[in-house]
């Protein structure tokens, strides 16, 4: 079996209190392949299809890939990262312009501070290594 998405539409409505946008399943997806770019050195439990055992680290992934999604829906991003791209960016009452110079963390993800404080206070991150 593959393994479950980190978030559901339903989880990604009640993190923003508004309605999923109608990709949200896509959307979802590609922002847990960016929590997974983010956690490459992170250890916690995993079943055998690799899904996470630890109720608080389920929640903890689903936190930040909802808070992954939020983000990319006020940066104007469609998931794929072409969003930072643009000089100028509307969201209903929400308006954005010029340049971000700001480079992609070391994992190679443009990731949410939100996400980045979800997984931190799961202590998935930063990886660490473990002597076995």
């Amino acid at each position: 079996m593959a393994r479950q998405p980190y978030a559901t539409p339903e989880a990604l409505t009640a993190w923003t209190g508004q309605p999923a946008p109608a990709d949200a399943e896509r959307l979802l997806a590609r922002a847990g392949e960016d929590i997974d770019s983010a956690l490459l050195n992170a250890v916690y439990a995993v079943d055998e299809d690799g899904d996470p055992t630890d109720p608080d680290v389920r929640a903890a992934l689903s936190d930040a890939t909802c808070a992954q999604v939020e983000y990319q829906l006020a940066a104007g991003d469609d998931g794929t990262g072409a969003g930072g791209q643009w000089d100028s960016v509307c969201i209903g009452p929400v308006s954005l312009s010029g340049r971000s110079s700001v480079t992609a963390a070391t994992s190679g993800v443009d990731l949410a501070p939100r996400a980045d404080r979800a997984l931190r206070r799961a202590g998935l991150t930063p990886g660490r290594v473990i002597a076995w």
